[in-house]
């Protein structure tokens, strides 16, 4: 039987960090629910493009539109094996429902896997779960990290960090890196010999 998982979306969600493993996910077999607070099946989220051109910071621009496959309200974290939280500008304001936090301690309570990239972090760091632990994230999400009584490891961007049940990302780059680690968490073994 195929594995469910669970990824958390919402407006301006970074656009390769939704699309990109929501499309690897379903191409190694996973099946996955996208989900965003007061979003219904068949609805589509805004995406955004961040990309570094020489500024202090990225730059933001239109992206394309991601696709909800199951009503937010119907979410039962329970039935799902793995939770894939995305970044970009979505989660500062994701983090603020208190059933998006509720689901994602289920993950962490149940020891379930879970991925979260660049500012998905932020979603950890409000649901309180990262005390002890030793993650990653964009590098402006490491001081909220810190003060959620985790340890920020500032890592290049195409890499992950795995601790226990965790792994995480800085950015889209490390997508090989991060879904990698996300799919020996979920106990799959992948071999195209």
């Amino acid at each position: 039987m195929a594995k469910k998982i669970l990824m958390l979306v919402g407006d301006y969600v970074e656009d390769y960090e939704a699309m990109v493993p929501f499309q690897a996910m379903l191409s190694v077999g996973l099946l996955v629910d996208t989900v965003g607070p007061e979003r219904k099946k068949g609805e589509t989220v805004p995406t955004a493009i961040h990309d570094f051109v020489g500024d202090q910071t990225y730059k933001e621009t239109p992206g394309h539109r991601f696709g909800i496959t199951k009503d937010f309200d119907q979410v039962n974290p329970a039935e799902y094996d793995g939770l894939y939280i995305a970044g970009g500008r979505a989660p500062e304001y994701t983090r603020l429902n208190e059933k998006v936090l509720e689901i994602t301690r289920h993950f962490f309570e149940t020891n379930k896997p879970v991925a979260a990239i660049c500012h998905g972090i932020q979603i950890l760091t409000a649901a309180r779960v990262l005390e002890n632990r030793t993650l990653t994230a964009y590098v402006a999400v490491g001081p909220d990290i810190e003060l959620a009584g985790g340890t920020w490891k500032n890592i290049p961007a195409d890499q992950a960090i795995t601790d226990g049940n965790l792994t995480t990302s800085p950015a889209w780059p490390g997508h090989p890196a991060i879904l990698k680690e996300f799919y020996q968490l979920l106990g799959m073994h992948i071999s195209f010999n």
